[in-house]
């Protein structure tokens, strides 16, 4: 159980920021004894590996901020963040040994499939919504709504290690802020269909 809670926990911020989970699990890996990495993962605690994936953070973190160029960088995240969630899903099986059980670890396909499926849906649910949000607040939205992920994604990253029994608590609330999102991104789409659509029996004059 404590397998799955971590992995749903770190792929779902992983859909919010590929980096920051990865980031997580590497440091906590490298430097104490919170995560252990199972055979094959280790690289994931590698100071060069780590220096890559603070760099890759960093640009995320910037170009996320600001308006259109945040949405070419959620086309580009689109194969980014569910790999990252199949990784820290699939990297963290070792929890599973808090249960007395291997099957995730004996079964690794199946973490990287659920980090996978999960971090894209979190991550379609940011990229339908950030254009709304840019056009509703004339882009000065972006960076704020970016920050509240970074912060989201880290929030979950560290409840997912140290407290898992939350996940559920925290994935319900995520869920519920993508649903209100999803509502307003659709009631966007649907007042700018009805202001382009002509009155019946077209225009006279």
């Amino acid at each position: 159980m404590f397998a799955a809670l971590t992995g749903l926990g770190l792929s779902t911020a992983a859909g919010l920021n590929a980096y920051i989970p990865l980031m997580v699990v590497g440091l906590l890996a490298n430097f104490t004894d919170a995560v252990r990495l199972p055979q094959g993962y280790e690289w994931l605690s590698n100071g060069w590996v780590l220096t890559i994936i603070g760099v890759l953070l960093v640009a995320e973190f910037v170009l996320d901020k600001v308006p259109v160029v945040d949405h070419v960088n959620d086309i580009v995240q689109t194969a980014v963040r569910p790999a990252s969630g199949g990784v820290v899903f699939s990297a963290t099986a070792a929890a599973a040994e808090l249960d007395n059980s291997t099957w995730m670890a004996e079964h690794p396909a199946v973490g990287w499939i659920l980090g996978i499926v999960v971090a894209l849906a979190v991550h379609l649910v940011k990229s339908s919504a950030r254009p709304v949000v840019n056009a509703t607040t004339a882009g000065f939205g972006a960076p704020v709504v970016s920050t509240v992920e970074d912060a989201s994604s880290l929030g979950m990253s560290l409840i997912a290690i140290f407290l898992p029994l939350l996940v559920v608590v925290a994935v319900a609330l995520l869920a519920l802020g993508g649903w209100l999102l999803l509502r307003r991104v659709r009631r966007y789409r649907e007042s700018r269909r009805a202001r382009t659509v002509p009155p019946p029996g077209g225009v006279t004059g």
